[in-house]
């Protein structure tokens, strides 16, 4: 039977169970735990943090958790987690093993009304994240606790409709998870044929017939002969360092026109085209930002996107994170950020910097750079981009199929644990 006088006290994800379902809220279906390990068990028993459990998926991403001294809750097998922090990740699993779990899960214990692993579907349903997601207190870091969790309805069919409820989804989602993973896997691929499509075009050129010599950098290797190998300083007529304009001036941001670029707006394009934030002109004038021309190339000088780069489109500004680069008139702007997106891991290596690299001006106008002629280097910019556009066609399809899916696998998880698929009542 159903312990809610009225549909209406229902979320609509639950609003129509069957007939023949109870409910209940979860607080009385499932105990939380909220048991501290012992010395012995801390010492022994494996730690797992929010940040080891895969989004929707209930999969741990650390594949061979460690015991650690991080203080925690004890856990047992057949117990579900439940991040409470940002509860949209969607983060649940249910355990196969006995540990200790950090103390932004929430460690359930279901009755034995309510299997573990259909407690665990529910709990993963789009239906009860969202449920929960709409509750949460607390702006910059939004975060659920047990009264928020416990008073959400739990759907709850006979024992054997769980079980088969329970085995139609694993079998189901495993499908789903794999050709999800096939499609990851493709994407992943492109990206290195992308990868090793720039390098060698901007070390080799397209020709493979021309003679080649040893450019004297290990892991540039032979390059054309009639090619030269100048340090940046020699083919840029500035490079310069971006800058923030105060916050607390306003007028600065208000309203702004003008692109005003931050690491988090680069992505793996050879293109800068919107930034996040824009500034007004009158930054530009009061001498507190820079604009920098069309075709200036941006490389992000620390940080952990360091070495990422790209060409602006319009005339625009950048944060101090940014290095900008401007060739003379002799030098593609789209070769050279490709020739630094083919070696970032190369640019890298020349930050200084322990924790936190940094790519100052200086380190900057020495990476080394290759040097084609500029009609070589426009053909070789045509190859790559022609490229990149038929490469993003592609991987364009290949996400839009991978989103389908994970929404499809989302609405099966809801339909199943609210009883509308038949067959499994």
């Amino acid at each position: 039977m159903s312990y809610f006088a009225r549909s209406d006290e229902l979320p609509a994800w639950v609003a129509a169970l069957p007939d023949s379902w109870g409910s209940d809220w979860i607080k009385w279906g499932v105990r939380l735990s909220t048991v501290r390990p012992s010395e012995e068990e801390q010492a022994r028993l494996p730690y797992i943090s929010n940040e080891d459990i895969a989004s929707w998926t209930g999969k741990l991403l650390n594949d061979d958790p460690k015991p650690t001294e991080s203080e925690g809750r004890k856990f047992q097998i057949d117990d579900v987690l439940l991040n409470k922090l940002r509860p949209y990740l969607a983060k649940v699993y249910h355990a196969d093993f006995d540990g200790v779990s950090s103390g932004e899960l929430l460690c359930l214990r279901p009755s034995n009304t309510v299997m573990p692993r259909y407690l665990f579907y529910v709990l993963a349903s789009k239906g009860f994240i969202d449920s929960i997601d709409a509750e949460t207190f607390g702006s910059k870091m939004p975060r659920a606790d047990w009264e928020i969790v416990g008073h959400q309805p739990l759907p709850l069919p006979p024992i054997e409709t769980q079980r088969r409820i329970v085995q139609f989804l694993d079998e189901k989602t495993t499908r789903i998870d794999g050709l999800i993973e096939k499609k990851r896997a493709l994407l992943e691929r492109l990206k290195e044929k992308r990868q090793a499509m720039i390098t060698r075009a901007v070390t080799k050129g397209l020709n493979p017939e021309v003679p080649m010599k040893p450019s004297g950098i290990d892991w540039l290797g032979d390059v054309p002969a009639h090619w030269e190998v100048l340090p940046l300083r020699r083919l840029a007529r500035k490079v310069a360092t971006g800058r923030t304009p105060p916050s607390s001036n306003v007028d600065y941001f208000t309203e702004g026109e003008l692109n005003w670029f931050t690491p988090g707006d680069f992505e793996n394009n050879i293109e800068l085209h919107e930034s996040g934030r824009r500034i007004t002109p009158e930054a530009i004038n009061d001498g507190v930002a820079t604009l920098f021309p069309v075709g200036t190339i941006f490389l992000v000088g620390i940080g952990a996107t360091l070495g990422k780069v790209a060409v602006n489109t319009a005339a625009g500004s950048a944060n101090q994170q940014l290095n900008a680069i401007l060739l003379e008139s002799d030098n593609s702007p789209y070769f050279a950020a490709y020739f630094l997106h083919g070696f970032r891991e190369a640019v890298r290596v020349t930050s200084n910097g322990n924790t936190l690299g940094i790519l100052n001006q200086d380190g900057t106008k020495s990476i080394p750079m290759t040097r084609p002629p500029l009609s070589e280097q426009k053909d070789i910019v045509n190859h790559l981009t022609e490229h990149d556009r038929q490469g993003e066609i592609i991987s364009q399809a290949v996400e839009r199929s991978v989103d389908s899916l994970e929404g499809y696998r989302a609405a099966l998880i809801t339909a199943a644990v609210t009883g509308q698929i038949g067959g499994l009542q």
